[in-house]
């Protein structure tokens, strides 16, 4: 794969992040390169005989804790920190216009 200004702008693009100097865009060209090169090289290790791995770790269940009911921390304690409140809610930033 050829990597050029093209597609380097192409990704930018995806990531929504403005255009870099052009010493950054050939050190990202660079370290694209470098990274599909060793993809490459892995691409031709021999994995035929090896078997997928099922879990990281020996015990596959999973170890679940016993519910157990508690004292609520109330309204008040919940809100002590909270950087900006509506009376009983914390108060956050529109995210929807």
């Amino acid at each position: 794969m050829q990597i050029d200004d093209k597609l380097i702008e192409y990704l930018y693009f995806l990531a929504r992040i403005s255009p870099a100097y052009t010493e950054e865009k050939e050190r990202l060209k660079q370290d694209l390169s470098k990274i599909l090169s060793y993809v490459e090289m892995l691409n031709k290790v021999d994995v035929s005989n090896i078997e997928p791995l099922v879990h990281s770790v020996e015990n596959k269940d999973n170890i679940w804790r016993e519910d157990r009911t508690g004292e609520s921390s109330g309204v008040e304690r919940a809100l002590m920190n909270a950087p900006e409140k509506h009376g009983s809610f914390f108060k956050v930033p529109r995210v929807i216009e």
